[in-house]
């Protein structure tokens, strides 16, 4: 397991090449979101999707939430009406994730077998520090041109790790490829989330 530390407003070419390269290579990452601490990968890649799973010890039948970068990457993976990208230009980006109906594209694995999508645009990320003109997130999946799952950091059932400097021995058996620490996150709050698949009759499922 490789650690390497950032500042959100001084991310080197170095370390975006660095962990484009350990998505690009289906590896498990541990990243900073503008909610709270994720693990991720490739939203495309099965083996790297299962072990997520296996690290969280989470069952199959429940469904990973995916970061994009536009709402053309939106468009591309979900089914999505005009009456719903006018509510989400309201809320994106920022911390509010939305279940949408899915194109069937990506693996099953990510999905649980559902035709449905939790999906996310990210906004600035959760220290507060975003890049100049772009954020980090973005740039990392504009980089890869392909959405990156973002499930919580921690086993399920517990508690969201706020920091990764003890993660070694949090995840003492099966452990992620690279882990980006970038101090402790202000927000640590995961996204609210909204089923929107009805725009007629929105959801509110976690505030």
């Amino acid at each position: 397991m490789k650690k390497i530390k950032i500042n959100f407003n001084k991310v080197s070419k170095e370390q975006f090449d660095l962990i484009v390269d350990y998505l690009n290579r289906g590896k498990v990452i541990v990243y900073p979101t503008d909610t709270i601490y994720g693990l991720g990968c490739l939203a495309t890649e099965k083996k790297a999707i299962n072990k997520i799973l296996r690290i969280k010890k989470r069952g199959k039948n429940k469904p990973l939430l995916i970061l994009v970068n536009s709402f053309a990457m939106l468009k591309k993976y979900c089914l999505v009406s005009q009456k719903q990208l006018d509510y989400l230009r309201q809320i994106w980006p920022g911390p509010v994730s939305v279940i949408l109906a899915g194109r069937g594209i990506l693996p099953s694995e990510l999905t649980a077998g559902l035709d449905s999508i939790a999906v996310r645009l990210p906004g600035l990320c959760a220290s507060g520090q975003g890049l100049p003109k772009i954020d980090f997130l973005i740039k990392i999946i504009m980089r890869i041109k392909a959405p990156i799952v973002s499930t919580s950091l921690n086993i399920s059932g517990q508690k969201n790790l706020a920091e990764v400097g003890q993660i070694e021995k949090y995840f003492s058996t099966l452990k992620p490829d690279l882990v980006i620490d970038a101090g402790i996150l202000k927000r640590n709050k995961p996204s609210e989330l909204i089923d929107l698949r009805d725009i007629n009759n929105i959801k509110i499922l976690r505030r």
